[in-house]
């Protein structure tokens, strides 16, 4: 039950915590406030730009979930982060990735669930278990689904609204091989769905701790296995993606492992090697923002080395 509650609260992840901007070690923060979409409830876009940003340059842009836990704890509903501005910045500085802009898309709190469950893999469930999920109380009260799961919806706004906007309006390098999607747990398995679904927008994903139960419950849960016919009918070309996967083995992420194995094995079904994919099992880290900043460095890497 502990690890039930301790999803719950990072699912939330306070939509409604002060909007103050974040206070960062490296760069600086420009927010859209409640950035307006024709497909999704409105919500903040965070846009960190890595210091000597300059209009002369080209920049890489990775896109994260939940962009209100990335740079600041002080802002934050439990006190952490992901700590992104002092490891790009650090990263940057040693010349160890590309020049690089984050894109932090919020979470909407209430509406994360929906926006994050692969649409697809959870239409093709029984009707009888849709529906079930639908209904089903992620506290004994709050429905884990508000509305409708909406994640097809969620990847139109990010691919035809936001995109264009931070292209338009930021030094970005445009094409695949320079735009890239990051998220844990919820936002792990909605940053592999996005490669899926958008393999010519998105040239790599980093998925931590990424939560294939799509529930609360490992027990007779039909959804893992949703996920893998998925993947294994969706995943892009193995010679133009990269894809990153880790997991943990306390709290939440205790859960993982044989799920992860699964997949890793469709994604060497599909020729994907070393070079193009890694899972990192990471002995003792928990489902935490404190976990997920001490490894981040290790999907940057992969991704904008």
């Amino acid at each position: 039950m502990k690890y039930l509650f301790l999803f719950v609260f990072v699912a939330a992840m306070c939509a409604d915590s002060m909007a103050q901007l974040p206070k960062v070690a490296s760069g600086i923060v420009q927010r859209l406030e409640q950035f307006p979409s024709k497909y999704i409830s409105s919500r903040n876009i965070d846009i960190w730009l890595p210091d000597g940003y300059s209009a002369s340059k080209k920049y890489a842009v990775l896109y994260m979930h939940d962009g209100q836990m990335l740079f600041d704890s002080t802002t934050t509903w439990n006190g952490q982060e992901w700590g992104v501005d002092e490891t790009m910045g650090r990263l940057l500085q040693m010349h160890k990735i590309k020049n690089c802009i984050v894109v932090g898309i919020w979470n909407n709190g209430a509406s994360r669930h929906a926006d994050y469950f692969p649409q697809k893999p959870f239409e093709s469930l029984p009707r009888t278990l849709q529906d079930s999920l639908l209904h089903e109380k992620r506290n004994g009260q709050n429905p884990l689904f508000p509305i409708s799961v909406r994640s097809d919806q969620y990847l139109q706004f990010l691919v035809t609204e936001l995109k264009p906007y931070i292209d338009s309006h930021f030094s970005t390098k445009k094409d695949r091989k320079h735009t890239f999607i990051a998220g844990s747990s919820m936002g792990g398995l909605i940053s592999m769905y996005a490669i899926c679904e958008y393999p010519n927008v998105f040239g790599g994903a980093a998925c931590l701790s990424t939560h294939w139960p799509g529930t609360f419950s490992i027990e007779n849960n039909p959804i893992p296995a949703a996920f893998e016919r998925y993947v294994n009918t969706h995943l892009p070309s193995p010679s133009r993606h990269y894809i990153y996967f880790d997991y943990g083995t306390a709290t939440l992420d205790a859960w993982y492992e044989p799920f992860q194995k699964r997949i890793d094995q469709v994604m060497a079904h599909h020729k994907y090697n070393s070079r193009h994919w890694i899972t990192r099992k990471f002995e003792g880290a928990d489902h935490s923002e404190r976990a997920w900043r001490t490894r981040l460095e290790i999907p940057l890497m992969f991704l904008l080395k």
